[in-house]
């Protein structure tokens, strides 16, 4: 081992090559979870989605309650154990993504952990969704990080003795949605049945082309997106001039460019992003 590392030092043409790789590597890092001018992280699409309990296919949990358009908009998972033997259980990130929130609110919500995820539907265009993690013990990522699937988030709680402990887990189309839910429609044409949508998306197309995830499109809690305009707002609010982030210098395909024009589009007019949306 030590011979081998003294002849790359060695050899000038292998050690640029190193260093470039070097370099590049760290790059990488650094811009990971980089939240750029625009607003936005720069993420890989989603290859895939998992539960996000009994990683991967929610071993030892049971869906205590489901979801219903005009009704429970998510879904509660709880351990078989019983009683609140899963106090303090991993939740896990249900596909690669971007945290766009990452707080305690209290009242009905608790700890509460909202991931942006872009990916390829079956139509071949790229669409977004949110993933909402609540009632958590504990949050283990911050707004901006990049996380992957499988990556544990946070801990199964019940806010604060408010619940029996579970999991409430929702997945949004609508990405102005944030913690407001009051102010939109109550079905699917903001929501995906999570266990159908998880069912159809197990394994997508991916690339190593990353794509701007925009962040602060959505009120702090209890807002208005005008009053977080206004006056900034905190961490989680809209203070970003433009929601159409700048695409890779690679250059988008002519999808890509098309979904980013209909994305701000929508967006500033509050409805819901591209996706396929299953009928219950």
């Amino acid at each position: 081992m030590k011979n081998g590392g003294l002849a790359l030092l060695s050899n000038p043409t292998r050690r640029v090559s190193w260093c470039v790789g070097l370099f590049v590597l760290l790059v990488a890092l650094l811009l990971n979870g980089k939240v750029w001018a625009d607003g936005s992280v720069r993420c890989q699409l989603a290859d895939g989605f998992d539960f996000p309990v009994g990683k991967p296919n929610a071993e030892n949990y049971y869906k205590s309650r489901g979801y219903w358009p005009n009704g429970h908009l998510g879904e509660d998972w709880n351990g078989k154990g019983g009683g609140d033997s899963d106090m303090g259980d991993p939740i896990y990130a249900s596909g690669r993504g971007v945290v766009v929130f990452s707080d305690n609110i209290g009242v009905g919500w608790g700890n509460c952990i909202i991931v942006r995820h872009a990916y390829r539907d079956e139509a071949g265009k790229i669409s977004m969704l949110d993933s909402l993690y609540a009632h958590l013990l504990q949050r283990l990522v911050k707004v901006g990080q990049v996380v992957e699937k499988g990556q544990l988030v946070g801990k199964m709680g019940g806010n604060n003795g408010m619940y029996p402990v579970h999991l409430h887990f929702e997945m949004r189309k609508n990405l102005r949605i944030g913690m407001n839910r009051s102010q939109f429609a109550r079905d699917n044409t903001n929501y995906y049945s999570p266990t159908d949508f998880i069912n159809k998306h197990r394994v997508l197309p991916n690339s190593l082309q990353k794509y701007p995830i925009p962040l602060g499109i959505f009120a702090p809690y209890g807002r208005s997106l005008a009053d977080s305009r206004s006056d900034g707002g905190d961490d989680n609010s809209v203070k970003v001039p433009t929601l159409r982030p700048t695409l890779p210098e690679s250059g988008p395909s002519a999808d890509d460019e098309d979904f980013w024009s209909k994305l701000r589009n929508r967006l500033k007019q509050g409805k819901m992003t591209e996706g396929v949306a299953p009928q219950q």
